[in-house]
């Protein structure tokens, strides 16, 4: 087989690519590792910034999320058993939006199937082949029988744990990370959502997070040690703990229920560098993962996603290869400011076990400065809803 590009990842990374080369009248085929039930099911983020929002409209595939994602103006911050409201929009003109994840797999594999895009489910072994070459391939098992991809670039959408970073040399590659010493114990649950807008608390006892999917829908998190068992926390105790750390305003009104679902999520930092190696291009979580207190995961994949398209469309169109060649830069610009707010919005909310008492001090000093100035709320906001794309 052949094709002109070829996508490692069914995810809605790959999709989106796939999508968008697609309607440019580029021929791509994705490979998959899991089952379509399984990527429809998967529970993931679900916070939008605009711009993500928007190139998913730009791809065909917005028109349910117009109509069922929830629109926040705002966020909150509680500590000391108080909470604060930052006014998103009126701070930055902007918003986010609340769409789970899984419904955008949804509505892009829905767009794929009544395209007849190709791709294919199921695909084991995938190995990548000849990427410093002009004529890279893909290798991959289906039911049994060995298969090939002849293509002129791979797009390595398949995640953290995928081969395509693999197939990029040590000696190239450059590994930056930071593993943090907790987790997301988080739990969702067909119950109204304690609040209308997310709510961040810092607590003694540690971090929680006051979430949802739907008016109908929550989702909940606490911060628990990074080998913590999801099997040890009953619903019950869940709840319990959870009535503890937020404020007991919060508390008086949460709607408890059976957990339709239950995982512990560890957090980490991390960056590859480049973002490309002859042929081949990665993107989403093959090349960084943020912890998810900023809510920026699927944010920089769709950001990377949209950068890969125009690359791939200038080159198609009229031969232009400055976008490829400026690929890497371009995207990890980005990828390194969302690091920074990431990483300074989980040193602001979480309570970290090796912390001593001085910095504690100054974390509530840093939480106190935020809520009493505007600048800083600005400059938060301004991360939040996402930072321009250049």
């Amino acid at each position: 087989m052949r094709t002109q590009v070829g996508i490692v990842g069914g995810g809605p990374s790959g999709l989106l690519l796939a999508r968008l080369l697609g309607l440019a009248g580029i021929e791509s085929v994705v490979l998959e590792k899991r089952t379509p039930e399984y990527l429809r099911a998967r529970v993931r983020a679900g916070l939008l910034e605009q711009d993500t929002v928007d190139l998913l409209v730009e791809a065909g595939i917005g028109e349910r999320l117009k109509r069922e994602r929830l629109i926040h103006d705002g966020v909150e911050i509680a500590f000391d058993g108080r909470r604060h409201r930052l006014d998103l929009r009126g701070l930055t003109g902007r918003f986010v939006s609340i769409y789970g994840q899984a419904e955008i797999q949804k509505d892009l594999m829905a767009a794929h199937e009544a395209s007849r895009s190709h791709i294919v489910y199921e695909a084991e072994d995938v190995g990548l082949h000849g990427i410093m070459t002009d004529k890279p391939q893909l290798r991959y098992h289906k039911g049994g029988q060995a298969h090939e991809i002849d293509c002129n670039f791979i797009a390595g959408c398949d995640g953290f744990h995928g081969v395509s970073r693999q197939a990029i040399p040590q000696e190239v590659i450059r590994i930056y990370e930071r593993t943090y010493p907790f987790g997301w114990l988080g739990i969702l649950s067909d119950t109204r959502p304690v609040n209308h807008e997310l709510i961040y608390c810092n607590h003694e006892r540690g971090f929680a997070l006051c979430t949802m999917r739907s008016v109908t829908r929550s989702r909940y998190y606490l911060q628990v040690p990074a080998d913590e068992d999801e099997a040890d926390w009953p619903d019950e105790r869940f709840w319990s703990e959870l009535k503890r750390r937020i404020p007991a305003d919060a508390a008086a009104g949460l709607e408890t229920g059976s957990a339709i679902e239950k995982s512990v999520a560890q957090l980490r930092s991390f960056v590859a560098e480049p973002m490309r190696h002859g042929r081949l291009f990665l993107a989403g979580d093959a090349a960084h993962i943020v912890p998810p207190t900023g809510a920026k995961g699927l944010n920089l994949a769709a950001a990377d996603v949209r950068f890969l398209a125009e690359a791939l469309v200038a080159y198609y169109e009229s031969g232009r290869t400055e976008l490829m060649d400026g690929y890497s830069q371009r995207c990890l610009a980005r990828v390194w400011k969302a690091q920074r707010f990431s990483w300074w919005m989980t040193m602001l909310t979480h309570r970290f076990p090796e912390a001593s008492a001085f910095e504690r001090r100054v974390q509530m000093a840093e939480l106190g400065y935020l809520v009493g100035s505007r600048a800083a709320q600005t400059a938060l906001a301004e991360n939040y809803v996402g930072l321009p794309i250049t």
